[in-house]
This record gives C-alpha cells, structure tokens and sequence, in this order.
C-alpha cells in the first residue's frame, strides 16, 4: 500500500472484515478508531515485547495472520516476482486457499485437488490482449 494513512486503512477493513468480527491488531494508531466499528477490536503491544495475551474470553495475538502474512510475502517474492494491483485479489486468494487447505489443517493432497476442482465447476479462463 504506498499510502498508508488512517482513512485508507480504515476504509480497507471496513470494506473487507465483517463487522461481527473481533478484531486483532498491533497497536498502530491506524486501527483505534475503525476498531470501535467491530465486535471487539483487541490490541498487543509488540513494542513492549506482548505478542500472546491471555484474556478470560479468548487469546489476544496477531500471529495467524503474521505467519499468513510471511508465507504470501515470500510466495510474491520467490514464485510471482511481480503482481500488478488489477490482479493482487486473485493472488490472495490462492495463498488463501493453500493456507485454509493444508496439512496443519487435516487436509491431504488428494481432498485439496478436489477441493480446487469443486471451486472451477462452471467457470470458464478467459484471456484479452490489452488493445484487441
């Protein structure tokens, strides 16, 4: 994102996170406004070394998507090299659904393949050449 200010983070995640959800972030100042829109919106302090906290009601951290966030980072790098903004959605979501069908998750190599072909029923890959 080369313009990360409050307004554009806050208009990402309203348009993108259900406002049922309970919220997870560090505490950059960009999330305390446009938490108060969520179910709960907890925080930990990586600058004063909290990365796990215990709550009475649940676990308060950021390491899912820290650790998603690491393996798309490294994906985009290593296997893509290059993704333009009209196209970064699709890349997403192939790093999600690698991430939600993996082993860690019970899911073997044959149940995700047909899990792919189940999500390409009724589709069809089209390509346009830009200028024809």
């Amino acid at each position: 994102m080369d313009d990360l200010t409050t307004k554009r983070v806050a208009s990402i995640v309203t348009e993108n996170v259900s406002r049922e959800a309970h919220l997870r972030t560090d505490a950059a100042k960009h999330y305390t406004k446009v938490g108060r829109e969520f179910a709960s919106h907890e925080t930990v302090e990586h600058g004063e070394y909290e990365y796990v906290r215990y709550e009475p009601d649940g676990v308060v951290h950021t390491n899912t998507i820290e650790g998603y966030f690491s393996i798309f980072k490294r994906g985009m790098k290593g296997v893509y090299q290059h993704c333009g903004h009209n196209h970064l959605h699709r890349y997403v979501a192939e790093y999600d659904f690698r991430y939600n069908n993996r082993i860690a998750l019970g899911v073997n190599d044959h149940q995700r393949a047909e899990r792919l072909l189940v999500g390409i029923v009724g589709r069809r890959l089209t390509y346009q050449i830009s200028g024809q």
